[in-house]
């Protein structure tokens, strides 16, 4: 999960009716409407609350009164009520817990996220709320907010890191980049450094307290030798640049033309995420620039030890290197979904390149994964495809496609929730019945209609004959009538 503070560029309090068009959309929800006057609720235009913000922010001394941030996760791993959770925490740990503010959910990427808007105005005291180092301070916050609800405690995870086995410093400095920390230099003290997430020091450490491990007897060497031989038989072992342009992509245009930027080169193949993903091997290559690597690095996880990766197997007779390469989001898109067999890897990458020609991928870029979806994002993908197939105007739903194999199966794939399965599985037999055969289906249903309102009409002719008719007379009692009478 991630924070970002938008920048503000007027005392308009734009933000408001950014997210109110996206309401407007169906692509937002409003989610929290905290600290407002009774007269300002859900009911009210985005108008009435941009002017109620600037109503309570009038200050000669702040120029730029909105505070907007945007909460993040990765993909859908939490839900929008979650993410309203930490939002409401958030601004508590910000210091902004008794001023209005609105929280706005967020559907229309791949990651979910909510918007938040407040002034930085007090409503009380009409001075501006203290903002000074507000991004670091957002970093912090937001940690603070996962430790409370989630229990994630980066200094737990910072200290088991500190405790694995490494030979040099360059090693240390590769475990801590990996798993998202900046290993720096402390200014005011040569002999100790910083170690830094997301801007936010994290601690400080002597050289004298890194511990370095040289030993050259080592079983699991051997096996991790084994392991990497073993299956490099079994998966790719190609090798693919992956870019990062995301810094690139959030800078205004100005600074995009003044600034000389870089993206940032990763190095990735199906047999370093296999190896990662079942006997926690992760293996990170070493560059410069964009070159093909000289080296790499292996971090066992299993036994939290750091190995130069040529002391095991040298580095090219484990991968193949190839000239291509990838934008880092569609990557992460790619290794999101549940591709369980070749039929269903075939028909994501034909998807794909029919619907974005401009993205270049190939077979060796999405990975096998097996690993099946949380129930609660299965059950939704069942929901909106079922409801899907039997909606009759189905291009208001941009995020799903029936799909065909080359043996006429059919699958369903959902671009938002990165899924893809076979349409018999995901609906059940009777609704894709009905789908497969919607005239037949229609027939059928029109011959029942038919025949209810057939016997219907019979049932009312003969209700009316009945009303109408004079009841017959049993013979028997006239003869007995005629008796009576001969006896007077």
């Amino acid at each position: 999960m991630i924070i970002k503070i938008l920048s503000s560029s007027s005392s308009d309090f734009h933000g408001v009716k950014y997210n109110d068009k996206k309401v407007e959309k169906g692509t937002g929800e409003l989610m929290m409407m905290k600290n407002f006057p009774s007269f300002i609720n859900e009911t009210s235009s985005q108008e009435q609350v941009r002017n109620y913000f600037k109503s309570i922010s009038k200050s000669e001394k702040v120029k730029k009164p909105q505070f907007h941030a945007v909460i993040s996760t990765k993909f859908q791993e939490h839900s929008k009520e979650e993410l309203a959770k930490v939002a409401e925490n958030f601004m508590e740990e910000m210091g902004y817990g008794l001023q209005p503010f609105i929280v706005i959910f967020h559907n229309d990427t791949d990651n979910n996220h909510v918007h938040i808007v407040s002034t930085r105005v007090d409503k009380q005291t009409g001075k501006k709320i203290n903002d000074s180092y507000e991004r670091l301070k957002a970093q912090q916050s937001l940690s603070n907010i996962l430790e409370k609800l989630y229990g994630i405690n980066p200094k737990d995870e910072l200290e088991k890191l500190l405790n694995y086995k490494v030979s040099s410093l360059n090693q240390l400095e590769t475990l801590l980049n990996r798993n998202g920390y900046k290993l720096s230099k402390n200014t005011n003290d040569e002999k100790t450094f910083n170690i830094l997430k997301n801007g936010v020091k994290q601690k400080t450490i002597s050289g004298n307290e890194i511990v370095f491990d040289n030993a050259k007897n080592d079983n699991r060497r051997n096996q991790i030798k084994a392991i990497l031989v073993k299956y490099k038989e079994i998966y790719s072992n190609k090798v693919f640049k992956v870019e990062d342009r995301r810094r690139q992509d959030s800078m205004l245009p100005e600074i995009k033309q003044n600034e000389d930027w870089k993206p940032k080169i990763e190095f990735e193949s199906e047999l370093q995420k296999k190896l990662r993903d079942v006997f926690g091997i992760d293996l990170v290559f070493h560059s410069k620039e964009d070159k093909n690597p000289f080296g790499y690095t292996v971090i066992d996880h299993k036994t939290g030890k750091v190995y130069k990766g040529s002391d095991i197997v040298k580095m090219n007779e484990l991968f193949e290197f190839t000239p291509n390469k990838i934008d880092k989001k569609t990557f992460e898109i790619l290794k999101d979904y549940n591709i369980q067999n070749q039929e269903s890897k075939k028909l994501v990458l034909e998807f794909i390149s029919k619907n974005d020609p401009k993205i270049e991928i190939k077979d060796f870029m999405l990975f096998e994964n097996r690993g099946k979806k949380d129930l609660e994002t299965y059950r939704k993908v069942q929901f909106e495809v079922k409801d899907f197939i039997k909606n009759t105007n189905r291009n208001n739903d941009k995020n799903i496609s029936i799909l065909k194999d080359e043996d006429g199966k059919m699958y369903a794939i959902h671009t938002r929730f990165h899924c893809i399965g076979e349409l018999q599985s995901l609906v059940g037999e009777k609704e894709f019945q009905k789908f497969m055969n919607p005239i037949q289906t229609n027939e059928i249903r029109i011959e029942n209609k038919e025949k209810t309102e057939l016997n219907k009409a019979i049932d009312e002719m003969l209700f009316e004959f009945m009303k109408s008719s004079t009841p017959a007379k049993d013979p028997a009692e006239n003869e007995l009538r005629k008796k009576r009478k001969k006896k007077k």
